[in-house]
């Protein structure tokens, strides 16, 4: 389940009025925009709000920009965030302190629409000039440029006196506007089509008051606005219960993986079988010199039938100095990929024909950070760090690798393990036959686990 997809349909229908039912007998945001007129223009005739050059006269007679991009449910108006808004308001340009009268959002305070407060910064303000820029509880405030322009926040819960930094845009609306729902609107997609197309700058987009004062908003009823706020706000928190759930669940699965893997090298995953030829024969004929520190009789934790030797008795290592990439020009359309052991794994693509490691499958280990990858693939390396493993005919490969995978050695100090420490890891081997069926059934089990996860 896509819950970001899911999120964002329930915030769509709820602008297009399709997310709870209309009641006819709600006041209609007609008479709710002629009201918040009236009101208006009595704070401008009190000198309390200066009258904006955009300001629109409302009237009985809905609003509608000038292509409707949708049509809207009976009882509802097209208007503009202007004509809903008392004030829309730079912040001011102060220095972030440690101490202060004054909280100074920023930008960089709001993250995934939340903020921690412990940690907004202070400032000092004139006092006699910070009433125009105190928050307050239902304030809206906008990056108004950046990676995140655009991106709205509703303050709410504030516990102490706070102020918005220059880079925010305070939008305030009048009372007859629940600010819930205009967050809701600033979050849908009409509204990111609508940022989308007004954003200016040549470096980076923004927005300015103007912009944002001129956006269209579909306005419903504020009886209604309330009841899609209390459904939105229901969605929205089953949502997060499932997003929690799905969180929670990913970690099971990788947390049962490692369960599965740990139970493998254990002699635990698959059931022993007395006819399968002992380790300690086996290893003893592909690799006389093989020291074998203990085996069953002497081991009585291992599974009869296995034994344990040192990981370099098994596995052969080749320097990677033929295989080196030259150029680091690197692209998709070229077909050989250059490789590391870490997370990054794939780095690039390489045109080079010369150099390329064939002898397949292997297993490369990073020498500093005994990171190690299987790999069935021809390919090129990116460094000398890089150590190429080839496991002894006679043990499988991918038991080999499973077992470094679960397998970290990293000390203080930088420096190269395979031959000083990592080889001389103790290695349990199961017979040949055993290891083929504990892969078989990893893979199963992978394979199922994967499949769960994809659906989430």
């Amino acid at each position: 389940m896509d819950t970001k997809k899911l999120r964002q349909k329930i915030l769509d229908l709820a602008i297009h009025g399709k997310l709870v039912p209309q009641d006819p007998n709600d006041e209609p945001a007609s008479v709710l925009l002629e009201r918040i007129r009236a009101e208006k223009e009595r704070l401008i005739k009190e000198g309390k709000i200066k009258r904006s050059r955009k300001t629109a006269i409302t009237s009985d007679t809905p609003h509608y920009p000038q292509d409707v991009p949708f049509e809207v449910p009976e009882g509802w108006a097209w208007t503009t965030v202007n004509n809903i808004s008392n004030s829309i308001i730079y912040g001011v340009s102060e220095s972030a302190k440690s101490e202060g009268k004054y909280k100074l959002l920023r930008i960089t305070d709001i993250q995934n629409n939340k903020v921690d407060w412990e940690t907004v910064p202070f400032t000092d303000f004139d006092d006699d000039k910070v009433a125009s820029y105190i928050l307050y509880d239902g304030d809206i405030v906008f990056a108004r440029t950046g990676a995140t322009v655009g991106k709205s926040y509703l303050i709410k819960g504030l516990s102490q006196k706070a102020i918005y930094a220059s880079y925010l845009i305070r939008v305030q609306t009048f009372d007859l506007i629940l600010p819930e729902y205009v967050k809701l609107f600033f979050e849908s997609g009409y509204y990111w089509e609508q940022i989308e197309l007004t954003s200016v700058g040549i470096g980076q987009p923004n927005v300015n008051g103007t912009i944002l004062g001129s956006l269209n908003i579909p306005l419903p009823p504020f009886a209604e606005q309330k009841r899609i706020v209390i459904e939105k706000d229901r969605w929205l928190s089953l949502l997060e219960q499932i997003e929690q759930g799905k969180a929670n669940l990913q970690i099971a699965i990788k947390q049962t993986k490692s369960k599965i893997l740990d139970l493998a090298i254990h002699g635990k995953l698959v059931p022993q079988d007395p006819n399968d030829e002992p380790a300690s024969e086996l290893l003893k004929r592909i690799n006389p010199k093989a020291q074998i520190t203990c085996d069953n009789e002497h081991y009585p934790q291992l599974p009869k039938g296995w034994t344990i030797c040192r990981l370099g008795d098994v596995v052969k290592y080749e320097q990677p100095t033929a295989y080196i990439v030259q150029s680091t020009a690197y692209s998709d359309a070229y077909p050989i990929p250059v490789l590391t052991a870490g997370k990054s794994f794939i780095i690039g693509h390489t045109k080079e024909t010369e150099g390329i490691y064939n002898r397949l499958p292997c297993i490369i280990f990073d020498d500093f950070t005994t990171d190690s990858r299987l790999v069935d693939f021809p390919f090129k390396v990116k460094s000398s760090a890089m150590k190429i493993l080839q496991v002894h005919y006679g043990v499988e490969v991918e038991y080999v690798s499973l077992f470094m995978s679960r397998t970290r050695l990293v000390g203080d100090t930088h420096k190269r393990y395979w031959i000083s420490e990592y080889s001389k890891l103790e290695i349990p081997i199961p017979p040949q036959e055993e290891q083929k069926r504990i892969i078989g059934k990893i893979r199963l089990l992978f394979e199922v686990l994967d499949v769960i996860e994809e659906n989430l």
